[in-house]
C-alpha cells in the first residue's frame, strides 16, 4: 500500500532483484483495502499493508514497525509547539488520508481506545497521499498524522516540524499478506527477503 510502495519498498525491491535477477518483480501502488482487494481477485501474489484489520482467507505476517506522527509545516503557527495535548488536538485544523487507507484505520481505532470521537477532530481534508499531505503542509496552519518513515527527508531539510502528542500513539506493523494457501515460491522468497532486510 501507499507508504510501503512509495517509501520503503522500492529500496528492497533493488536488493531482490540484485539478488534474485531471473525473478520478475511487478509492484502497484493503492491504498491498504485496494491492495486487500486485489489479492483476494487473484490479481497480485502478494500485498504488503499497513492496516490493522484482517480479512478472512488472508495470512498475515508483520515485517516492520511504524509510528504514525504529529507533524506541521516548519512555517506554520504551531512550528512552535512542544506538545500536542489530547484538548489542542480535538481544535488545532488536521488534514488526513483518504479512507481506505491503513493510515486512517490505525489512527480512527486508536481514537476509539480513547474515546475520542473521530467527528469531533478539526479535519480540515482528506487527501489521497502523503505526498499530497506534505506538499499541503508547505502553506497550511494546521496538523497532519503521517508514517514517520515518510518524512524522514522533510525533517532534515527542516521542512516539517514533529509535534509528540499528549496521551496518544499510533503505532502500528506494517505486514505482508497472502491469500491463504496460495504462497509461490517466488512470493515466499520475497516474503523472506522483506522479513530479513535491514532498513
Amino acid at each position: 500500500s501507499s507508504t510501503i510502495s512509495q517509501y520503503l519498498i522500492p529500496k528492497v525491491i533493488a536488493a531482490f532483484h540484485k539478488r534474485y535477477p531471473e525473478i520478475e518483480l511487478f509492484l502497484l501502488n493503492g491504498n491498504s483495502f485496494e491492495m486487500e482487494q486485489l489479492l483476494m481477485e487473484n490479481k497480485i501474489e502478494i500485498a504488503l499493508v499497513e492496516n490493522d484489520s484482517s480479512k478472512l482467507n488472508i495470512k498475515y505476517t508483520n515485517f516492520l514497525d511504524d509510528e504514525i506522527v504529529s507533524v506541521t509545516g516548519s512555517q506554520s503557527v504551531f512550528s512552535k509547539l512542544k506538545l500536542i495535548s489530547l484538548l489542542d488536538f480535538k481544535q488545532i485544523p488536521i488534514v488526513l488520508r483518504e479512507k481506505g487507507s491503513g493510515t486512517l484505520e490505525v489512527i480512527q481505532k486508536q481514537l476509539n481506545k480513547n474515546n475520542i470521537k473521530f467527528d469531533d477532530l478539526n479535519i480540515l481534508i482528506h487527501l489521497g497521499s502523503t505526498e499530497a499531505i506534505k506538499s499541503f503542509l508547505c502553506d497550511f496552519d494546521g496538523i497532519a498524522l503521517v508514517s514517520e518513515k515518510s518524512i524522514e527527508k522533510e525533517l532534515l531539510l527542516k521542512q516539517v516540524v514533529k509535534i509528540p502528542m499528549k496521551g496518544i500513539q499510533f503505532n502500528r506493523k506494517f505486514r505482508i499478506a497472502f491469500r491463504q494457501g496460495q504462497e509461490t515460491l517466488s512470493s515466499k522468497l520475497f516474503a523472506e527477503f522483506l522479513i530479513k532486510y535491514n532498513f
